[in-house]
């Protein structure tokens, strides 16, 4: 077998050698000719482009990300930031790096039952949802350099990552990763990473420790206990809210005494300055009263004195009144009987006058009579026996018969 190989390699290095001594002829014979010395300068520029498009000597450095360049040379190292940079092909190494933030997430530890899943002080296996937030410091790119930008993460974070989750959560129960102890389990984390990854050029941002996945049975169990202690906590929140409250009314009770006690002596004192401002008050007072009983006695006296003159005024006048109302009745009296003689005489003497008259003239009554009937008679029928005159009766005549109709006079203008 050794023998064949060593047949095929000389094989090959006779092949290359007789390619070479070709390649060597035509060039010698292409520098011969002016043609041939243009084709060779047209295929060495072109060899020259195509070499300097593959070895990329000009470098773009995107936005958010940095640069660095290594000297094989020296093994200087130099950090460029975002633009354009210059790397000769074979003395010079170009990596980039991001710098924005990156985000470090253990999938295969989430559930309980997968690969990576966390071991408890117990020995328990349980899955975390935990996530580790990192960027690349750029004042410490060097120390990053070292490897390639692919393998940064899965050499240098994750194993320094998982190592630190899977000793801080194997420091501890499951019930203290599940319920009391994950803030500061956080906490440890972080300033672990920082401390370990720092140095390396990385900066850890935050570490957050989401969903828990507990074994099924022991999740069951945990959350009976925790249910139980909940429930502890409350009736305790609540025997000290009741006691609380016990106290609370203890303490208004005892405001309220004290308020009624307060009010009471300020009511009493208020009530004995009340008493003293009247006392002090009668004494003014009753002076004042004093006087006004004198002044409503002495008023009371003058109107009586006053009464008195008005009604013996009263009694005077009235005597008075009576006294011409006496006289003027007297007066009145002499009068009437004066009158009535002066009245009797005349009438005496118009009767003695009217019956000689009427002596002389006996149809003067009959025509007085009739006037006095009335202006609307026309005929009177006198009684028989009147002897012509129909008012005898009246005057105290006698005498029987039928009468006859005598004419009444009838006055002047009726019909």
């Amino acid at each position: 077998m050794w023998t064949t190989i060593k047949a095929g390699l000389f094989k090959v290095g006779t092949l290359v050698k007789a390619t070479g001594l070709a390649a060597t002829l035509g060039v010698i014979e292409m520098l011969q000719s002016k043609r041939g010395r243009r084709m060779l300068a047209v295929l060495t520029l072109g060899a020259a482009t195509a070499a300097f498009v593959l070895a990329r000597p000009i470098r773009s450095i995107p936005a958010g990300t940095a640069a660095v360049r290594v000297n094989r040379m020296t093994g200087g190292m130099a950090i460029l930031d975002e633009g354009w940079a210059f790397a000769i092909p074979g003395m010079h190494e170009f990596r980039t790096y991001p710098l924005h933030d990156q985000v470090y997430r253990p999938d295969d530890a989430a559930k309980a039952t997968g690969t990576g899943a966390f071991q408890s002080i117990e020995g328990l296996s349980l899955g975390v949802d935990v996530s580790v937030r990192w960027a690349l410091d750029p004042a410490r790119m060097s120390m990053a350099a070292r490897l390639r930008p692919e393998e940064l993460e899965h050499d240098l974070v994750q194993p320094t990552v998982d190592g630190a989750l899977h000793r801080a959560f194997a420091m501890h129960t499951v019930r203290e990763i599940f319920a009391t102890a994950r803030a500061p389990i956080q906490k440890g984390l972080e300033e672990e990473l920082r401390a370990t990854l720092e140095p390396e050029g990385i900066v850890i941002k935050a570490v957050a420790i989401g969903s828990i996945d507990l074994p099924v049975q022991y999740k069951a169990g945990l959350e009976a206990l925790l249910n139980e202690e909940l429930a502890s906590d409350k009736m305790k929140y609540t025997l000290e809210l009741k006691e609380k409250g016990i106290k609370q009314a203890d303490l208004e009770a005892q405001a309220d005494k004290v308020r009624r006690e307060t009010a009471a002596t300020a009511a009493g004192n208020e009530t004995v300055i009340a008493a003293k401002a009247q006392e002090e008050a009668m004494i003014h007072i009753l002076p004042l009263k004093e006087k006004e009983i004198e002044e409503k006695r002495l008023e009371a006296e003058a109107a009586k004195v006053t009464r008195i003159k008005v009604a013996e005024g009263d009694a005077d006048a009235r005597r008075i009144e009576a006294g011409g109302e006496s006289d003027a009745r007297r007066k009145l009296a002499d009068s009437d009987a004066y009158r009535l003689d002066v009245t009797g005489k005349a009438t005496t003497e118009q009767m003695a006058r009217e019956a000689a008259l009427l002596k002389g003239n006996p149809l003067l009554i009959q025509k007085t009579l009739a006037d006095k009937l009335g202006d609307k008679i026309q005929v009177i029928i006198a009684p028989p026996n009147t002897n012509g005159f129909f008012a005898s009766g009246l005057l105290g005549g006698g005498g029987g018969g039928g009468g006859a109709a005598v004419p009444a006079p009838v006055p002047a203008g009726s019909e």
